[in-house]
């Protein structure tokens, strides 16, 4: 499933830097245009931008009671459903010759819809046959648990503590092929924990159990569990929210990844406003024209 930590397609290290930090490079000093995607450097940089989930009216309307919505259970047609299903194949055949296992799911800041992201990203991988495992690695504000109905007991720290293998507390939820690892009792020193050798051993391990590990992480900027994270996994996916954070940040967010030598598999550039992005707009149109609107099947 996807790239792993070593394939880079034969390309130059200069290359491979450029590709991993595609949002990142060139084009980004328009301030004016907040986690959005300079044309330019879209068309440079095309490997690292790996999705685009757009905001429907449906969502946007039910956003503001459910911020933690499964849009590809609920709304399996939807361009939104589809834009992490893009995510999913882009990953997949960006590395077929060493396929990515464990991934981490992060962001800048709060708020930008990482867990959301994972949840969704993590059931449509389930749903084209992958055995998935979610694991809730936020171990200041976990989520995840919440959004599939399940006790925060045991999980990670408990893993992580008695040297558990993650088969053995995940969860299962009600989507076939998908487990959760909930965060467990939050522990006094999260980022050691998630940094720990112990972490990356039980994440190797789980590859015997599971196709595709997902971390959800804290945001990077906050504190430093996500980097810690980074440095565990075969790659980092980061979420930006489209319109909140600023160019600068986004640096800031790569600079600390690849310090630690993690590898930035992509952006997904969340809540894209159809109305105010132009460059989003005709593919959702085609998409809605092919598949009969934002509809339930």
């Amino acid at each position: 499933m996807g790239p792993g930590a070593e394939h880079r397609g034969g390309a130059r290290p200069r290359d491979r830097r450029r590709a991993r930090r595609g949002l990142l490079r060139h084009d980004l000093e328009d301030p004016c245009r907040r986690g959005a995607l300079p044309r330019d450097s879209r068309d440079r940089n095309r490997s690292a931008v790996r999705g685009q989930a757009v905001k429907t009216r449906r969502a946007a309307k039910r956003e503001a009671t459910a911020p933690l919505t499964l849009i590809a259970e609920t709304e399996p047609r939807s361009a939104a459903s589809e834009a992490y299903r893009t995510l999913r194949t882009n990953i997949q055949f960006a590395g077929l010759d060493h396929p990515c296992r464990n991934i981490v799911v992060t962001s800048g800041t709060a708020g930008e819809g990482k867990t959301t992201s994972v949840a969704n990203f993590g059931a449509v991988c389930a749903q084209a046959g992958s055995r998935v495992c979610l694991v809730d690695s936020d171990l200041r504000r976990p989520a995840l648990h919440r959004l599939f109905g399940l006790a925060n007991d045991g999980g990670l720290t408990k893993a992580l503590v008695e040297g558990l293998p993650f088969a053995e507390v995940a969860r299962p939820t009600h989507i076939p092929n998908l487990w959760v690892l909930p965060s467990g009792v939050l522990p006094p020193n999260p980022a050691e924990l998630v940094g720990s050798r112990r972490m990356r051993e039980l994440l190797e391990a789980a590859s015997s159990s599971f196709d595709l590990i997902v971390c959800d992480s804290p945001p990077v900027i906050a504190v430093s569990d996500g980097v810690a994270l980074a440095a565990q996994c075969d790659g980092v996916i980061l979420v930006v929210r489209a319109g909140m954070v600023s160019h600068e940040v986004l640096r800031r967010v790569a600079d600390q990844i690849e310090a630690v030598k993690g590898i930035i598999l992509g952006v997904l550039l969340n809540s894209v406003d159809l109305s105010r992005d132009g460059y989003s707009y005709p593919y959702y149109r085609h998409y809605q024209a092919y598949n009969g609107g934002d509809q339930k099947p």
